[in-house]
């Protein structure tokens, strides 16, 4: 019988390398946006950042789903993330719209960029520390998420494609806008992470037609309706900081419970 050689990797399933592969396919998106860009199509690179947000979305769950979640894709996930969502967006706002302010443009591209690869960084190490979060903790982010933050600086751009207005090119919009968001991806700021949340089972059928809903929109009006989302979400934002402080007054020493039980349980 012949024998393998020490060290030789062992073979995986395809169903355990779907999510990896999901995740290239993000990176392409993003890096294809930035193709779109130097070439002017701006509609493709806008679609493209989406694509990548929803492949985005959809990795980690099916991961976990599929039991195939490993430290390899959770570090492919966050390199993925900062080229898709951190230096496409900067690089599609730069040559949109910041490039005519010279040195200052390129500087808060690059702004934007650094904010996003902080924030990301910041996120690894949460996923390591070994001091449990409360459970109600879950149903929020700590600033906003890499995906969304990539997706909310093209704001300016995908109303200037709806609306064929100049201004919306403007580097003083876009320099407030992506200096704004660059600031909430690093902040401490609790937005909401919907992918905890639960739905009861009377409300399925509704969240099903407003999913349904929203993807017609998104066909039908893209531009509408991605600005209009960004909107609501940045609405949204002082409601959820007045939501998370009431939870945390609420359960101040949910925390300190969680980790008496695990010293308890170690002991």
């Amino acid at each position: 019988m012949e024998l393998q050689p020490r060290g030789r990797l062992r073979g995986h399933s395809l169903n355990r390398l779907i999510p990896n592969i999901l995740t290239i396919l993000a990176l392409c998106a993003g890096i294809t946006a930035m193709r779109f860009g130097i070439q002017g199509g701006w509609e493709h690179a806008v679609i493209a950042i989406v694509v990548a947000a929803v492949l985005d979305g959809l990795d980690g769950r099916i991961a976990r789903a599929l039991g195939a979640s490993s430290r390899f894709g959770a570090e492919l996930d966050s390199l993925s993330d900062f080229v898709a969502f951190g230096v496409a967006p900067a690089f599609l706002v730069y040559l949109w719209s910041l490039q005519t302010a010279g040195g200052f443009g390129w500087a808060l591209a690059l702004l934007f960029a650094v904010c996003c690869a902080l924030r990301l960084a910041r996120f690894n190490t949460t996923l390591e520390s070994e001091v449990p979060e409360p459970a109600w903790a879950k149903n929020f982010f700590v600033g906003v998420p890499a995906p969304l933050g990539g997706l909310l600086a093209l704001i300016p751009m995908i109303v200037g494609l709806e609306t064929e207005s100049e201004v919306f090119a403007s580097p003083v919009i876009n320099g407030l806008v992506i200096a704004g968001i660059s600031a909430l991806m690093v902040s401490r700021v609790p937005t909401i992470a919907i992918k905890q949340a639960k739905v009861p089972a009377r409300y399925v059928v509704f969240v099903l037609l407003g999913v349904g809903a929203f993807a017609a929109f998104l066909i039908s009006t893209p531009w509408v309706t991605l600005a209009v989302s960004a909107v609501v979400y940045l609405a949204s934002i002082p409601y959820t900081v007045v939501l998370y402080r009431r939870l945390e007054r609420r359960h101040p020493s949910e925390a300190l419970e969680e980790i008496e039980e695990e010293e308890e349980t170690g002991a």
